[in-house]
């Protein structure tokens, strides 16, 4: 069936990927907390959230939703291949509950052979295999008629500059895109409306070649031959937040220049590793994201809100793992609400002309909590 959108400025509409919602939650210091969860009980689930109004999509990366076999290349395309068969017991359910699929991205950081990069790998060989397993999962992504075909980074960079093909290797990686973009068009796939980077600026590898949305811009117009097609997805909070920059000056810039696609969205502590915390989650953050929603609808951006975050390892449950998931599922679009409800109250309230710039920042602030002048000056004064 056909699902109306969520709409709500400047939200179009909901996905909650495959790869949210399965984490096992592991992490470097210790093992998965909850069992794995089947590609196909995830699509149930998915289907649950959306018949229940929480989403209206979801994305996934190939790996989420069938192992790869660099043996079997093509082996989606086999009617005899148990990938084949479970694509297709994915797809009805997805369908049944009028999933739509935002985005696909190709796992290029979870297999050990692709450790030093995928598309921008120092061995040919390995960055030939790289891009066959790109063209696998945009056959899959065009089977569940996914939207856009994401690059994310992943493994895509370096811990040591002086091992490094500079010479070379940006080549390499517009060499590796321009063939997606190629392969697309060559296989006359429709559904593929454009194709998006993600960047980050380091982790898992120490540094990545496309830390900011900025040099995934200056690359999209100086490398790839199809400008117009690429556009980039920035992971906010996380990954600005990585690098201590602002989400608010990010979407700013993506948007002037026309590249913010859609977003994917979480919570981050300042400076630390990837947290992946749940949108509005964890101890900051608040008035950048609020902020954030209040500078896309002042643009008169509309977009796909994506999520991509996980739950905290401490909530999940080694008793009843499903629950957890479905709490978390529930918990992000708990938060999305709470954090477009908070910047209707700032584009409504908040009026800046002939304030300082700190008096502006306390009553946006103010605005934002519905606080009103009168309260505010009663605690100024001790009455």
């Amino acid at each position: 069936m056909k699902r109306k959108a969520f709409n709500i400025d400047p939200v179009t509409l909901r996905s909650m990927p495959f790869w949210c919602v399965a984490n096992p939650l592991a992490d470097p210091f210790g093992g998965p907390v909850m069992t794995s969860s089947d590609s196909l009980d995830t699509a149930k689930m998915l289907a649950r959230a959306a018949d229940e109004g929480y989403i209206e999509a979801t994305s996934f990366h190939d790996d989420d939703l069938v192992p790869w076999d660099p043996k079997h290349l093509n082996d989606d395309l086999d009617p005899k291949s148990a990938v084949y068969e479970k694509l297709h017991a994915i797809k009805a359910v997805l369908d049944k509950a009028g999933l739509q699929v935002n985005t696909m991205t190709c796992s290029l950081h979870g297999n050990k052979i692709f450790r030093a990069g995928g598309l921008t790998n120092p061995d040919a060989k390995l960055r030939a295999l790289a891009r066959k397993k790109v063209e696998r999962a945009i056959r899959i992504g065009a089977f569940f008629g996914a939207k856009y075909f994401t690059y994310w980074v992943a493994r895509d960079g370096f811990e040591v500059p002086v091992t490094v093909d500079w010479k070379n290797v940006y080549s390499w990686l517009a060499q590796g895109l321009n063939g997606a973009y190629d392969y697309i068009k060559k296989n006359g796939f429709k559904n593929y409306v454009g194709a998006t980077v993600e960047p980050k600026p380091n982790e898992p590898r120490g540094h990545m070649f496309l830390p900011t949305a900025g040099h995934a811009v200056g690359f999209i117009y100086g490398h790839l031959k199809h400008p117009e097609f690429f556009g980039v997805n920035p992971e906010l909070l996380q990954h600005e937040g990585m690098a201590l920059m602002n989400s608010v000056e990010t979407v700013g810039y993506l948007v002037s220049m026309k590249k913010l696609f859609f977003l994917h969205f979480g919570s981050q502590i300042k400076a630390q590793f990837d947290d992946d915390f749940p949108p509005l989650v964890g101890p900051e953050g608040l008035k950048e994201t609020v902020q954030m929603f209040w500078a896309l609808r002042k643009m008169g951006w509309k977009g796909v809100l994506e999520y991509d975050c996980h739950m905290l390892r401490c909530d999940g449950s080694i008793d009843d793992p499903a629950q957890a998931r479905w709490d978390f599922i529930c918990d992000c679009t708990r938060a999305t609400a709470t954090a477009l409800l908070l910047a209707d109250r700032l584009y409504s309230d908040f009026n800046a002309d002939n304030l300082s710039d700190g008096r502006a920042d306390l009553i946006a602030t103010a605005a934002m909590c519905k606080l009103d002048t009168a309260s505010i000056n009663q605690w100024m004064v001790n009455k």
